[in-house]
């Protein structure tokens, strides 16, 4: 599973942080399981994982054994102002993050003629940038998975809950332990860095305020209404989506454009930390249903 950090360059000049995760039998061919030529192949798909707001590639590491494991390319990346990418952007706009999407398909040739079939995943602020870019660029993707993700109705709260979020956290942090204990999961903790009075997160408060700007006051359902591939989306039970505005999505599409939904138990808003391997479950029997109905 191991993988090298790399970095690309944006058209703008910002350097996003990336890893590239081959499946075990992409070099000798052999599928890491019994074909049985009676069902469809549903696997050796490509995935581009997008994190949530002041999150980091590092997030998906549990779910990368099973994607692996039954074939798919992985490829994961922080986001411009987040992580190892550089960390005070001028621009961060929802159109900036389709951009950099779209320059990480393109660079690392995600969507080239005769490739396997590229799916989107995005989870909370990844899943909003994900459909984004499947109404943008519908060429690009195949499918698109939405976690704890949708258009929403522009929230004039939104930013002074972050703020408030973000100012609850005790930093520095004495050790990454003690932040993996305070945001509840490991995978917050490998998201720091080491300052002479102890660890912080690799995120900027004002960037992450100004990633959320324009989701105060702007509503996202045109984009929505406009993407056209199969999606699922998924909520945790005990996760920030309603459970209503999950079940409105597939209506806010054009008649017949595929939208499943799932809901996953004992999972909360970050659904990939949370139940990594039910969600792999869910994305499993979506990528199976795609290639029996030959998508």
């Amino acid at each position: 599973m191991a993988s090298t950090t790399a970095h690309l360059t944006t058209p703008d000049g910002v350097r996003l942080a990336h890893r590239d995760h081959t499946p075990p039998h992409a070099h000798d061919h052999t599928p890491p399981h019994v074909h049985d030529h009676t069902l469809p192949h549903v696997h050796d798909r490509t995935l581009l994982l997008l994190h949530g707001l002041a999150g980091h590639m590092g997030e998906w590491d549990d779910l990368l054994p099973p994607l692996l494991a039954d074939g798919h390319r992985v490829v994961t990346y922080d986001g411009r102002g987040h992580g190892a990418s550089t960390r005070r952007p001028a621009d961060m706009t929802r159109a900036a993050c389709v951009r950099d999407a779209v320059t990480v398909i393109r660079e690392l040739g995600l969507a080239l003629p005769g490739q396997a079939p590229l799916t989107l995943v995005g989870q909370s602020l990844g899943g909003h940038t994900a459909f984004l870019t499947a109404a943008a660029h519908p060429e690009l993707l195949d499918s698109l998975i939405l976690i704890e993700a949708g258009p929403g109705a522009p929230d004039p709260a939104l930013p002074a809950h972050i703020a408030a979020w973000m100012d609850s956290w005790p930093t520095p942090f004495d050790s990454p332990s003690r932040a993996a204990d305070f945001f509840g999961h490991a995978s917050w903790s490998r998201n720091l860095e080491h300052r002479p009075d102890g660890w912080h997160p690799r995120a900027d408060r004002a960037t992450m305020l100004a990633a959320v700007g324009e989701l105060a006051e702007t509503s996202y359902h045109p984009e929505w209404a406009a993407t056209t591939c199969p999606a699922l989306v998924v909520r945790g039970a005990g996760g920030t989506m309603a459970a209503a505005d999950a079940a409105g999505m597939p209506a806010s599409r054009a008649p017949g454009t595929r939208t499943d939904l799932a809901v996953i138990e004992d999972a909360g808003h970050d659904v990939h930390t949370d139940q990594p391997h039910r969600l792999n479950a869910a994305m499993t029997g979506f990528f199976n249903s795609l290639a029996k109905s030959g998508n």
